[in-house]
Protein backbone atom coordinates (compact mmCIF):
# COMPACT_ATOMS: atom_id res chain seq x y z
CA UNK A 1 0.00 0.00 0.00
CA UNK A 2 2.11 3.08 -1.29
CA UNK A 3 -0.04 5.94 0.03
CA UNK A 4 -2.19 4.85 2.87
CA UNK A 5 -4.09 8.12 2.04
CA UNK A 6 -4.67 7.77 -1.81
CA UNK A 7 -7.98 6.73 -1.32
CA UNK A 8 -9.18 9.38 0.76
CA UNK A 9 -6.45 12.07 -1.57
CA UNK A 10 -7.33 11.00 -5.21
CA UNK A 11 -10.71 10.76 -7.21
CA UNK A 12 -11.44 7.93 -9.55
CA UNK A 13 -10.55 8.64 -13.24
CA UNK A 14 -11.09 6.16 -15.68
CA UNK A 15 -9.46 5.63 -19.07
CA UNK A 16 -10.59 8.43 -20.86
CA UNK A 17 -12.44 8.07 -24.29
CA UNK A 18 -11.51 9.70 -27.52
CA UNK A 19 -14.20 11.93 -28.63
CA UNK A 20 -17.61 10.97 -30.00
CA UNK A 21 -17.37 13.06 -33.60
CA UNK A 22 -13.56 11.25 -33.85
CA UNK A 23 -14.11 7.88 -33.00
CA UNK A 24 -17.08 6.94 -34.87
CA UNK A 25 -15.27 7.65 -37.93
CA UNK A 26 -12.86 4.74 -37.94
CA UNK A 27 -12.74 1.66 -35.76
CA UNK A 28 -9.75 2.42 -33.54
CA UNK A 29 -10.34 1.20 -29.79
CA UNK A 30 -12.82 3.64 -28.41
CA UNK A 31 -9.87 5.19 -25.84
CA UNK A 32 -7.59 7.93 -25.99
CA UNK A 33 -4.39 6.49 -26.88
CA UNK A 34 -1.41 6.93 -24.40
CA UNK A 35 -3.77 8.80 -21.50
CA UNK A 36 -3.67 5.90 -19.32
CA UNK A 37 -0.05 5.72 -18.32
CA UNK A 38 0.04 8.97 -16.66
CA UNK A 39 -3.12 8.42 -14.43
CA UNK A 40 -2.68 4.71 -13.54
CA UNK A 41 -0.27 5.01 -10.91
CA UNK A 42 -2.28 7.57 -8.53
CA UNK A 43 -5.43 4.97 -9.47
CA UNK A 44 -3.18 2.17 -7.98
CA UNK A 45 -3.07 4.29 -5.02
CA UNK A 46 -6.58 3.98 -4.20
CA UNK A 47 -6.57 0.70 -3.60
CA UNK A 48 -6.31 0.25 0.51
CA UNK A 49 -4.65 -3.41 0.30
CA UNK A 50 -7.79 -4.91 2.19
CA UNK A 51 -7.18 -7.51 4.76
CA UNK A 52 -10.08 -9.42 3.17
CA UNK A 53 -9.66 -8.26 -0.49
CA UNK A 54 -13.20 -8.92 -1.82
CA UNK A 55 -12.12 -8.20 -5.38
CA UNK A 56 -10.94 -11.93 -5.15
CA UNK A 57 -14.06 -13.58 -4.84
CA UNK A 58 -15.99 -11.74 -7.08
CA UNK A 59 -12.88 -12.29 -10.05
CA UNK A 60 -13.45 -15.98 -11.26
CA UNK A 61 -9.72 -16.36 -11.86
CA UNK A 62 -8.80 -14.79 -8.36
CA UNK A 63 -6.58 -12.24 -9.37
CA UNK A 64 -4.51 -11.06 -7.05
CA UNK A 65 -5.50 -7.52 -7.77
CA UNK A 66 -4.06 -5.28 -4.41
CA UNK A 67 -0.40 -6.71 -5.32
CA UNK A 68 -0.41 -5.61 -8.58
CA UNK A 69 -1.77 -2.68 -7.73
CA UNK A 70 0.71 -2.06 -5.05
CA UNK A 71 3.58 -2.76 -7.77
CA UNK A 72 2.03 -0.37 -10.17
CA UNK A 73 1.51 1.92 -7.95
CA UNK A 74 5.64 1.78 -7.31
CA UNK A 75 6.16 1.38 -10.48
CA UNK A 76 7.83 -1.77 -10.67
CA UNK A 77 6.17 -2.99 -13.74
CA UNK A 78 8.02 -6.57 -14.32
CA UNK A 79 6.65 -7.94 -10.75
CA UNK A 80 3.49 -6.25 -11.74
CA UNK A 81 3.62 -8.49 -14.83
CA UNK A 82 3.95 -11.74 -13.41
CA UNK A 83 1.46 -11.47 -10.74
CA UNK A 84 -1.08 -10.10 -12.78
CA UNK A 85 -0.07 -13.04 -15.79
CA UNK A 86 0.20 -15.71 -12.24
CA UNK A 87 -3.58 -15.90 -12.79
CA UNK A 88 -4.96 -14.17 -16.25
CA UNK A 89 -3.47 -15.85 -19.57
CA UNK A 90 -4.84 -12.66 -21.51
CA UNK A 91 -5.13 -9.81 -18.93
CA UNK A 92 -5.33 -7.43 -22.37
CA UNK A 93 -8.48 -9.11 -23.20
CA UNK A 94 -10.18 -9.04 -19.85
CA UNK A 95 -8.69 -5.63 -19.20
CA UNK A 96 -10.58 -4.52 -22.54
CA UNK A 97 -13.86 -6.68 -22.67
CA UNK A 98 -14.53 -7.63 -18.98
CA UNK A 99 -17.85 -6.19 -17.23
CA UNK A 100 -15.30 -6.09 -13.76
CA UNK A 101 -16.98 -8.14 -11.09
CA UNK A 102 -13.52 -7.43 -9.20
CA UNK A 103 -14.85 -3.47 -8.87
CA UNK A 104 -17.90 -4.22 -7.40
CA UNK A 105 -16.36 -6.28 -5.13
CA UNK A 106 -13.47 -3.64 -3.96
CA UNK A 107 -14.66 -2.46 -0.50
CA UNK A 108 -14.06 0.95 -1.13
CA UNK A 109 -17.21 0.45 -3.29
CA UNK A 110 -19.10 0.25 -0.09
CA UNK A 111 -19.52 4.37 0.05
CA UNK A 112 -17.31 5.33 -2.74
CA UNK A 113 -16.15 4.92 -6.76
CA UNK A 114 -14.42 2.38 -6.85
CA UNK A 115 -11.09 1.71 -7.68
CA UNK A 116 -10.44 1.33 -11.44
CA UNK A 117 -8.95 -2.45 -11.16
CA UNK A 118 -9.96 -3.43 -15.06
CA UNK A 119 -7.96 -0.10 -16.42
CA UNK A 120 -4.70 -1.24 -13.80
CA UNK A 121 -4.99 -4.45 -15.62
CA UNK A 122 -5.04 -3.35 -18.73
CA UNK A 123 -2.31 -0.98 -18.33
CA UNK A 124 0.09 -3.90 -16.93
CA UNK A 125 -0.65 -6.02 -19.81
CA UNK A 126 0.15 -3.40 -22.30
CA UNK A 127 3.45 -2.29 -20.21
CA UNK A 128 4.24 -6.12 -19.96
CA UNK A 129 4.27 -5.97 -24.08
CA UNK A 130 5.62 -3.00 -24.52
CA UNK A 131 8.89 -3.72 -22.00
CA UNK A 132 9.66 -7.50 -22.96
CA UNK A 133 8.03 -8.68 -19.87
CA UNK A 134 5.86 -11.01 -21.99
CA UNK A 135 8.05 -13.40 -23.98
CA UNK A 136 7.04 -16.82 -25.12
CA UNK A 137 7.44 -19.89 -22.35
CA UNK A 138 7.92 -22.98 -24.06
CA UNK A 139 8.09 -26.31 -21.98
CA UNK A 140 11.31 -27.89 -20.91
CA UNK A 141 10.60 -30.82 -22.05
CA UNK A 142 7.66 -32.73 -23.32
CA UNK A 143 5.27 -35.33 -21.90
CA UNK A 144 4.45 -37.79 -24.67
CA UNK A 145 0.84 -36.87 -24.34
CA UNK A 146 -1.26 -35.45 -26.77
CA UNK A 147 -4.25 -33.18 -26.08
CA UNK A 148 -6.89 -31.62 -28.86
CA UNK A 149 -8.65 -28.67 -28.26
CA UNK A 150 -11.84 -27.97 -30.13
CA UNK A 151 -12.43 -24.03 -29.76
CA UNK A 152 -10.18 -21.32 -30.08
CA UNK A 153 -11.89 -18.93 -28.18
CA UNK A 154 -10.69 -17.32 -24.66
CA UNK A 155 -11.72 -21.28 -23.06
CA UNK A 156 -9.67 -22.96 -25.88
CA UNK A 157 -6.64 -20.59 -25.84
CA UNK A 158 -6.52 -20.49 -22.06
CA UNK A 159 -6.45 -24.68 -21.99
CA UNK A 160 -3.53 -24.88 -24.87
CA UNK A 161 -1.32 -22.54 -23.16
CA UNK A 162 -1.35 -24.06 -19.85
CA UNK A 163 -1.09 -27.42 -21.08
CA UNK A 164 1.15 -26.22 -23.67
CA UNK A 165 3.73 -24.85 -21.03
CA UNK A 166 3.21 -27.98 -18.74
CA UNK A 167 5.32 -29.78 -21.51
CA UNK A 168 1.66 -31.98 -23.25
CA UNK A 169 1.89 -31.65 -27.64
CA UNK A 170 -1.61 -29.35 -28.05
CA UNK A 171 -3.30 -28.41 -31.27
CA UNK A 172 -6.48 -26.71 -31.53
CA UNK A 173 -8.79 -27.25 -34.45
CA UNK A 174 -10.81 -24.10 -35.55
CA UNK A 175 -13.82 -24.39 -37.64
CA UNK A 176 -12.71 -20.69 -39.05
CA UNK A 177 -10.55 -19.18 -41.04
CA UNK A 178 -8.39 -17.00 -38.57
CA UNK A 179 -8.17 -18.12 -34.69
CA UNK A 180 -10.43 -16.39 -31.70
CA UNK A 181 -13.66 -17.69 -31.82
CA UNK A 182 -15.84 -14.87 -31.03
CA UNK A 183 -12.91 -12.30 -29.99
CA UNK A 184 -11.83 -12.68 -33.56
CA UNK A 185 -15.45 -12.18 -35.31
CA UNK A 186 -17.75 -11.15 -32.81
CA UNK A 187 -16.06 -8.44 -30.80
CA UNK A 188 -16.14 -5.08 -32.63
CA UNK A 189 -12.40 -3.31 -33.36
CA UNK A 190 -13.29 -0.50 -31.52
CA UNK A 191 -13.71 -3.00 -28.37
CA UNK A 192 -10.43 -4.93 -28.95
CA UNK A 193 -8.56 -4.14 -31.84
CA UNK A 194 -7.06 -7.65 -32.96
CA UNK A 195 -3.61 -6.81 -32.99
CA UNK A 196 -3.66 -7.98 -29.08
CA UNK A 197 -5.27 -11.40 -30.68
CA UNK A 198 -2.92 -11.59 -33.09
CA UNK A 199 -0.16 -11.10 -30.36
CA UNK A 200 -0.81 -13.53 -28.46
CA UNK A 201 -1.63 -16.33 -30.64
CA UNK A 202 2.38 -15.35 -31.80
CA UNK A 203 3.78 -16.35 -28.58
CA UNK A 204 1.47 -19.75 -28.38
CA UNK A 205 3.11 -20.75 -31.69
CA UNK A 206 6.42 -19.94 -30.30
CA UNK A 207 5.93 -22.03 -27.37
CA UNK A 208 5.01 -24.88 -29.63
CA UNK A 209 0.75 -24.63 -29.75
CA UNK A 210 -0.34 -26.01 -32.84
CA UNK A 211 -3.20 -24.75 -34.79
CA UNK A 212 -5.46 -26.03 -37.41
CA UNK A 213 -7.64 -23.48 -38.75
CA UNK A 214 -10.65 -23.74 -41.01
CA UNK A 215 -11.53 -27.44 -39.59
CA UNK A 216 -14.75 -27.98 -37.89
CA UNK A 217 -14.41 -31.42 -35.93
CA UNK A 218 -17.91 -33.45 -37.04
CA UNK A 219 -17.35 -32.20 -40.46
CA UNK A 220 -13.83 -31.77 -42.03
CA UNK A 221 -12.52 -34.56 -39.78
CA UNK A 222 -14.71 -37.59 -37.82
CA UNK A 223 -15.27 -36.77 -33.82
CA UNK A 224 -14.34 -40.16 -32.72
CA UNK A 225 -11.34 -40.16 -35.25
CA UNK A 226 -9.67 -36.98 -33.24
CA UNK A 227 -11.04 -38.98 -30.05
CA UNK A 228 -8.75 -42.06 -31.59
CA UNK A 229 -5.88 -39.23 -32.13
CA UNK A 230 -5.59 -38.16 -29.03
CA UNK A 231 -4.93 -38.60 -25.06
CA UNK A 232 -7.02 -36.31 -24.51
CA UNK A 233 -10.01 -34.18 -26.41
CA UNK A 234 -11.10 -30.69 -24.59
CA UNK A 235 -14.27 -29.80 -25.81
CA UNK A 236 -14.84 -25.60 -25.54
CA UNK A 237 -16.58 -24.38 -29.07
CA UNK A 238 -18.58 -22.12 -26.93
CA UNK A 239 -22.45 -21.31 -26.79
CA UNK A 240 -22.65 -20.41 -30.43
CA UNK A 241 -26.67 -21.75 -31.05
CA UNK A 242 -28.14 -18.11 -30.91
CA UNK A 243 -31.43 -18.00 -29.31
CA UNK A 244 -34.90 -17.72 -31.78
CA UNK A 245 -37.86 -14.83 -31.98
CA UNK A 246 -40.97 -16.23 -32.47
CA UNK A 247 -43.42 -13.76 -33.14
CA UNK A 248 -45.40 -12.81 -36.64
CA UNK A 249 -43.29 -11.28 -39.45
CA UNK A 250 -39.72 -13.10 -38.29
CA UNK A 251 -39.63 -14.50 -41.64
CA UNK A 252 -39.30 -11.24 -43.79
CA UNK A 253 -35.97 -10.00 -45.06
CA UNK A 254 -33.42 -7.93 -43.43
CA UNK A 255 -34.29 -9.50 -39.81
CA UNK A 256 -31.17 -11.34 -39.05
CA UNK A 257 -28.82 -12.49 -36.14
CA UNK A 258 -26.63 -10.45 -34.11
CA UNK A 259 -23.62 -13.00 -34.93
CA UNK A 260 -24.74 -13.14 -38.62
CA UNK A 261 -24.85 -9.43 -38.99
CA UNK A 262 -20.77 -8.57 -36.44
CA UNK A 263 -18.99 -10.98 -38.09
CA UNK A 264 -19.40 -9.58 -41.61
CA UNK A 265 -17.95 -5.88 -40.65
CA UNK A 266 -15.02 -7.67 -38.63
CA UNK A 267 -14.38 -9.01 -42.11
CA UNK A 268 -14.07 -5.47 -43.51
CA UNK A 269 -11.94 -4.90 -40.99
CA UNK A 270 -9.44 -7.80 -41.55
CA UNK A 271 -9.96 -6.71 -45.69
CA UNK A 272 -12.13 -9.99 -46.75
CA UNK A 273 -14.66 -7.63 -48.02
CA UNK A 274 -14.77 -4.02 -49.54
CA UNK A 275 -18.12 -3.09 -47.36
CA UNK A 276 -20.47 -5.29 -44.96
CA UNK A 277 -22.99 -7.39 -47.24
CA UNK A 278 -25.50 -6.51 -44.28
CA UNK A 279 -24.07 -2.90 -43.66
CA UNK A 280 -26.15 -0.34 -42.04
CA UNK A 281 -25.40 2.30 -44.25
CA UNK A 282 -28.49 5.00 -44.29
CA UNK A 283 -31.04 2.04 -42.66
CA UNK A 284 -33.29 2.35 -39.39
CA UNK A 285 -31.81 -0.21 -37.15
CA UNK A 286 -33.66 -1.96 -34.51
CA UNK A 287 -31.66 -4.23 -31.79
CA UNK A 288 -33.71 -6.57 -30.23
CA UNK A 289 -31.88 -7.38 -27.25
CA UNK A 290 -30.38 -5.14 -23.94
CA UNK A 291 -27.08 -6.58 -23.47
CA UNK A 292 -23.28 -6.32 -24.62
CA UNK A 293 -24.09 -8.10 -28.25
CA UNK A 294 -26.56 -5.52 -28.54
CA UNK A 295 -24.67 -2.78 -27.81
CA UNK A 296 -22.18 -4.02 -30.05
CA UNK A 297 -24.09 -4.28 -32.93
CA UNK A 298 -24.73 -0.23 -31.53
CA UNK A 299 -21.58 1.20 -32.51
CA UNK A 300 -21.35 -0.95 -35.88
CA UNK A 301 -24.80 0.31 -37.17
CA UNK A 302 -23.39 3.83 -36.09
CA UNK A 303 -19.94 3.57 -37.77
CA UNK A 304 -21.36 1.96 -40.49
CA UNK A 305 -23.88 5.44 -41.10
CA UNK A 306 -27.17 4.13 -40.12
CA UNK A 307 -29.84 6.58 -40.14
CA UNK A 308 -31.44 5.92 -36.68
CA UNK A 309 -30.64 3.23 -34.37
CA UNK A 310 -32.46 1.87 -31.58
CA UNK A 311 -32.12 -1.09 -28.95
CA UNK A 312 -34.92 -2.89 -27.17
CA UNK A 313 -34.38 -3.64 -23.81
CA UNK A 314 -37.47 -6.19 -22.23
CA UNK A 315 -36.02 -4.54 -18.64
CA UNK A 316 -37.44 -2.15 -17.19
CA UNK A 317 -34.62 0.80 -16.72
CA UNK A 318 -32.46 0.64 -13.61
CA UNK A 319 -31.41 2.97 -11.34
CA UNK A 320 -28.34 4.87 -11.00
CA UNK A 321 -27.44 3.70 -7.67
CA UNK A 322 -27.27 -0.20 -5.85
CA UNK A 323 -30.10 -1.35 -4.77
CA UNK A 324 -28.84 -3.07 -1.03
CA UNK A 325 -31.84 -4.59 -0.69
CA UNK A 326 -31.76 -6.65 -3.75
CA UNK A 327 -28.35 -6.49 -4.64
CA UNK A 328 -26.25 -5.22 -1.63
CA UNK A 329 -22.50 -4.89 -2.14
CA UNK A 330 -20.33 -7.05 -2.95
CA UNK A 331 -22.82 -8.48 -5.56
CA UNK A 332 -22.81 -6.97 -9.19
CA UNK A 333 -25.33 -4.60 -8.89
CA UNK A 334 -27.47 -3.72 -11.90
CA UNK A 335 -27.40 0.16 -12.36
CA UNK A 336 -27.88 2.39 -15.47
CA UNK A 337 -24.75 2.56 -17.38
CA UNK A 338 -23.97 4.19 -20.54
CA UNK A 339 -21.61 2.28 -22.80
CA UNK A 340 -19.24 3.86 -25.44
CA UNK A 341 -21.35 2.55 -28.11
CA UNK A 342 -24.73 4.35 -26.20
CA UNK A 343 -22.95 7.38 -26.22
CA UNK A 344 -22.47 7.93 -29.86
CA UNK A 345 -26.29 6.70 -30.82
CA UNK A 346 -27.16 9.33 -28.38
CA UNK A 347 -24.97 11.39 -30.34
CA UNK A 348 -26.94 10.68 -33.88
CA UNK A 349 -28.18 13.56 -35.40
CA UNK A 350 -31.53 12.15 -35.48
CA UNK A 351 -31.44 11.53 -31.49
CA UNK A 352 -34.41 13.57 -30.07
CA UNK A 353 -32.47 15.18 -27.57
CA UNK A 354 -28.58 15.86 -26.23
CA UNK A 355 -29.30 13.42 -23.23
CA UNK A 356 -31.56 10.94 -25.38
CA UNK A 357 -30.84 7.30 -24.98
CA UNK A 358 -31.10 5.10 -27.46
CA UNK A 359 -32.79 2.36 -25.63
CA UNK A 360 -36.07 1.51 -24.78
CA UNK A 361 -36.67 -0.13 -21.52
CA UNK A 362 -39.24 -2.72 -20.84
CA UNK A 363 -40.31 -2.83 -24.60
CA UNK A 364 -41.22 -6.05 -26.26
CA UNK A 365 -41.72 -6.91 -29.79
CA UNK A 366 -45.01 -8.00 -30.85
CA UNK A 367 -44.77 -8.41 -34.69
CA UNK A 368 -43.11 -7.38 -37.78
CA UNK A 369 -44.78 -5.75 -40.66
CA UNK A 370 -42.85 -5.78 -44.45
CA UNK A 371 -43.51 -4.31 -47.94
CA UNK A 372 -44.89 -5.79 -50.57
CA UNK A 373 -41.00 -6.85 -51.86
CA UNK A 374 -41.25 -8.98 -48.34
CA UNK A 375 -38.72 -6.76 -46.74
CA UNK A 376 -39.42 -5.71 -43.65
CA UNK A 377 -40.16 -2.27 -42.89
CA UNK A 378 -41.81 -1.68 -39.34
CA UNK A 379 -41.38 -3.15 -35.83
CA UNK A 380 -44.39 -3.42 -33.50
CA UNK A 381 -43.53 -3.20 -29.80
CA UNK A 382 -45.72 -2.88 -26.48
CA UNK A 383 -44.12 -1.66 -22.91
CA UNK A 384 -44.58 -4.68 -20.14
CA UNK A 385 -44.31 -4.07 -16.65
CA UNK A 386 -41.95 -6.42 -14.16
CA UNK A 387 -43.71 -9.41 -14.97
CA UNK A 388 -43.58 -9.36 -18.44
CA UNK A 389 -47.25 -8.44 -18.85
CA UNK A 390 -48.15 -5.79 -21.79
CA UNK A 391 -49.27 -2.76 -20.59
CA UNK A 392 -52.50 -1.30 -22.27
CA UNK A 393 -52.14 1.51 -24.19
CA UNK A 394 -48.77 1.75 -24.73
CA UNK A 395 -48.14 0.03 -27.83
CA UNK A 396 -45.86 1.84 -30.68
CA UNK A 397 -44.04 1.29 -33.96
CA UNK A 398 -40.67 1.89 -35.35
CA UNK A 399 -39.36 2.16 -38.96
CA UNK A 400 -36.96 -0.73 -39.47
CA UNK A 401 -35.42 -1.80 -42.56
CA UNK A 402 -33.15 -4.12 -40.45
CA UNK A 403 -33.84 -5.82 -37.62
CA UNK A 404 -31.02 -7.41 -35.44
CA UNK A 405 -31.86 -10.11 -32.98
CA UNK A 406 -29.03 -10.13 -30.09
CA UNK A 407 -31.26 -12.78 -27.40
CA UNK A 408 -28.18 -14.66 -26.87
CA UNK A 409 -27.24 -18.03 -26.75
CA UNK A 410 -28.74 -21.58 -25.42
CA UNK A 411 -25.36 -23.96 -26.05
CA UNK A 412 -23.19 -25.11 -28.22
CA UNK A 413 -24.25 -25.45 -31.82
CA UNK A 414 -25.08 -28.84 -33.21
CA UNK A 415 -25.20 -28.56 -36.78
CA UNK A 416 -21.49 -30.11 -37.29
CA UNK A 417 -22.10 -33.09 -35.52
CA UNK A 418 -19.22 -32.91 -32.95
CA UNK A 419 -21.75 -33.52 -30.07
CA UNK A 420 -24.10 -36.56 -31.78
CA UNK A 421 -20.68 -38.32 -33.24
CA UNK A 422 -19.20 -38.60 -29.50
CA UNK A 423 -22.43 -38.96 -27.73
CA UNK A 424 -22.14 -36.59 -25.19
CA UNK A 425 -24.56 -36.26 -22.80
CA UNK A 426 -26.14 -32.91 -22.78
CA UNK A 427 -28.17 -30.77 -20.02
CA UNK A 428 -32.05 -29.84 -20.92
CA UNK A 429 -30.83 -26.47 -21.42
CA UNK A 430 -28.57 -26.89 -24.19
CA UNK A 431 -25.14 -27.68 -22.97
CA UNK A 432 -22.24 -30.09 -22.46
CA UNK A 433 -23.11 -32.47 -19.43
CA UNK A 434 -19.70 -32.93 -17.08
CA UNK A 435 -18.60 -33.85 -13.49
CA UNK A 436 -17.05 -31.58 -10.92
CA UNK A 437 -13.88 -31.98 -13.40
CA UNK A 438 -14.99 -30.81 -16.25
CA UNK A 439 -15.04 -34.70 -17.66
CA UNK A 440 -17.82 -35.47 -20.11
CA UNK A 441 -19.35 -38.85 -19.90
CA UNK A 442 -17.32 -40.33 -22.74
CA UNK A 443 -13.96 -41.19 -21.37
CA UNK A 444 -10.99 -38.85 -22.25
CA UNK A 445 -13.25 -35.51 -23.65
CA UNK A 446 -13.76 -32.57 -21.09
CA UNK A 447 -15.89 -29.69 -21.98
CA UNK A 448 -15.15 -25.91 -20.23
CA UNK A 449 -16.45 -22.48 -21.16
CA UNK A 450 -19.64 -21.85 -22.52
CA UNK A 451 -20.42 -25.20 -24.15
CA UNK A 452 -20.80 -26.42 -20.77
CA UNK A 453 -21.31 -23.43 -18.36
CA UNK A 454 -24.04 -21.70 -20.72
CA UNK A 455 -23.17 -18.51 -22.24
CA UNK A 456 -20.78 -16.17 -19.71
CA UNK A 457 -18.14 -13.70 -18.95
CA UNK A 458 -14.90 -14.01 -20.86
CA UNK A 459 -12.96 -13.95 -17.24
CA UNK A 460 -14.64 -17.05 -16.44
CA UNK A 461 -13.73 -18.54 -20.06
CA UNK A 462 -10.43 -17.60 -19.13
CA UNK A 463 -11.07 -19.14 -15.65
CA UNK A 464 -12.31 -22.55 -17.12
CA UNK A 465 -9.88 -22.87 -19.48
CA UNK A 466 -6.87 -22.48 -16.95
CA UNK A 467 -9.08 -25.04 -14.65
CA UNK A 468 -9.65 -27.81 -17.14
CA UNK A 469 -6.29 -27.75 -18.20
CA UNK A 470 -5.34 -28.66 -14.29
CA UNK A 471 -7.85 -31.31 -14.46
CA UNK A 472 -6.92 -32.62 -18.22
CA UNK A 473 -3.37 -33.50 -16.70
CA UNK A 474 -4.28 -34.54 -13.52
CA UNK A 475 -6.17 -37.42 -15.66
CA UNK A 476 -3.10 -37.94 -17.97
CA UNK A 477 -0.59 -38.17 -15.61
CA UNK A 478 -2.14 -38.67 -12.02
CA UNK A 479 -1.30 -35.09 -10.88
CA UNK A 480 -1.15 -31.83 -12.02
CA UNK A 481 1.29 -28.62 -11.26
CA UNK A 482 -0.67 -26.16 -13.45
CA UNK A 483 -2.43 -22.91 -11.45
CA UNK A 484 -6.10 -23.27 -11.37
CA UNK A 485 -8.72 -21.21 -10.61
CA UNK A 486 -10.55 -22.25 -7.06
CA UNK A 487 -14.26 -22.88 -8.59
CA UNK A 488 -16.78 -22.90 -7.75
CA UNK A 489 -17.30 -23.20 -11.51
CA UNK A 490 -21.11 -24.28 -11.43
CA UNK A 491 -22.23 -20.90 -9.42
CA UNK A 492 -24.64 -18.73 -11.01
CA UNK A 493 -23.10 -16.00 -13.45
CA UNK A 494 -22.32 -12.82 -11.39
CA UNK A 495 -23.04 -10.51 -13.86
Amino acid sequence: MADPKGFMTTPRQDWPRRPVAERVQDWDEVYVPGALLPIINKQADRCMDCGIPFCHDACPLGNLIPEWNDLVSRDDWRQAADRLHATNNFPEFTGRLCPAPCEAGCVLAINQPAVTIKNVEAAIADRAWELGFAPPRPPDRLSGRTVAVIGSGPTGLAAAQQLTRAGHTVAVYEKDDRLGGLMRYGIPEFKMEKHHLDRRLEQMQAEGTKFRTSTAVGRDVGAAELRARYDAVVIATGATAWRELSVPGRELAGIQQAMEYLPLSNRVREGDLESSPMSAAGKHVVIVGGGDTGADCLGTAVREGAASVTQLDIYAQPGADRDEDAEPWPTYPKVYRLSAAHEEARDLETAPAADADARLFAASTLRFTGDESGHVRSLHLVEVDAGRRPRPGTGRTLPADLVLLALGFSGPDREDGLVDQLGLAMEPRGTITRDAGFATNVPGVFAAGDAARGQSLIVWAIAEGRAVAAAVERRLTGSSQLPAPIGPFDRPMTV
